[in-house]
């Protein structure tokens, strides 16, 4: 397969970019304070195939259980500091790479410029011979880059956010770094890795389309970003994530080994126009900041509760927390976000309540007939 000209990025035992084999990588769904699982799932994944595996850390306890994983495993370990970027000075020494996301800096310190932010965490990397994953995810643009340009756009400023965080980090002189540019729509992670890749061909690229959902419908659509993106040179390591129970969670790796297998002899599949006039359901994967595991029950409920609307162009997103949920629902027709205790539905951008877990599916199933009706009624349907 061609591939593009990036750098060498070194990752604890495995080298992305600079024409080595592109990487395939996974997340803990397990809480990371629950040592003993979170341990299983990093050994289940390794011999999944997984060439890095990230766990989440937002709170010193995560970071205490983290070390523990850390001193039972040799895996390449990827932190994702979440919203908290000042615990990276303390889980640095047990990772091989340190994930942020430029739009959850501003939520600590709010009065320090994000170039600050950012120098502690290249100098921890520096001093901890960990590399950095710049991840900017289309459910939490950065407030100010998103308030630069029109409503509705939401690609440019994903774009400006992730060339600014490169050109800082270059101007410091650290290089060991890569870029993710996500989102759950397969056509915008085209478009986004494209326009990086061309103004950045250098960078090596971290490819994945976020809350795919489940299988097959999450594989397939993964697929389709995937094959247009590296096909044509673009990326250096994949990650396919799906809604599956933790003891499952190896099919992401397996799921991006074939999908690599099959862009490299030929098999491929992609439809060129991903907005087809039919159900969607987006659902994040099951990952250590789903809050309530009853949001990957609901998930597959809702996929069963919705079929009799499959030949409707209608999105419905299910997102298991409060990090990725109210953002990426806000595309959406129906949006659900799931806390600890209560499934929070929205239309659009407007909220309409708060609902057990056991009273969400006959409330979604009214609004989705409401929105059916209206679309039968439209002259354009």
């Amino acid at each position: 397969m061609p591939r593009n000209p990036t750098r060498a990025v070194a990752i604890g035992s495995i080298t992305i970019g600079d024409g080595n084999p592109i990487a395939v990588q996974s997340m803990c769904a397990t809480h990371t304070q629950n040592i003993e699982a979170t341990t299983k799932q990093v050994s289940n994944l390794v011999a999944a195939g997984a060439d890095i595996i990230r766990i989440a850390a937002d709170t010193k306890k995560d970071v205490e259980a983290l070390a523990k994983i850390r001193s039972q495993t040799k895996a390449n370990l990827s932190v994702d500091l979440q919203e908290n970027y000042r615990l990276a000075k303390d889980v640095a020494p047990h990772v091989d790479k340190i994930r942020y996301n430029p739009g959850h800096l501003y939520h600590h310190e709010k009065n320090k410029p994000w170039q600050d932010k950012v120098k502690f965490l290249v100098d921890v990397a520096g001093e901890n011979d960990c590399a950095i994953r710049i991840g900017v995810n289309g459910g939490s643009v950065d407030p100010n880059k998103a308030a630069a340009f029109p409503e509705g756009d939401s690609i440019s400023p994903m774009l400006a956010s992730a060339f600014d965080h490169c050109i800082f980090l270059d101007n410091l002189g650290f290089t060991r770094y890569c870029v993710s540019l996500k989102d759950s729509d397969p056509s915008k992670v085209i478009e986004l890795n494209k326009r990086f890749a061309a103004e950045r061909p250098d960078i090596p690229l971290h490819l994945g389309v976020t809350e795919a959902g489940m299988p097959p419908d999450g594989i397939i659509k993964t697929r389709i970003a995937f094959e247009q993106l590296i096909s044509r040179g673009i990326g250096d390591t994949v990650r396919v994530s799906l809604t599956l129970p933790f003891d499952r969670k190896g099919e992401e790796i397996e799921a991006g080994r074939k999908i690599i297998a099959d862009i490299a002899a030929g098999r491929v599949r992609s439809v060129v126009d991903y907005g087809l006039k039919s159900l969607n359901i987006i659902s994040c994967p099951s990952c250590s900041r789903v809050e309530n595991e009853a949001f990957i029950e609901l998930a597959h409920e809702v996929k069963a509760m919705t079929e009799y609307a499959a030949d409707y162009a209608v999105t419905i997103a299910v997102m298991g927390c409060r990090v990725n949920g109210p953002g990426e629902t806000d595309d959406a027709d129906l949006g659900l976000w799931c806390g600890p205790k209560a499934v929070n539905l929205k239309k659009g951008t407007e909220t309409l309540g708060s609902f057990r877990y056991t009273e969400i599916l006959p409330r979604l199933k009214q609004e989705l007939d409401l929105i059916i009706a209206d679309k039968t009624k439209s002259p354009a349907n």
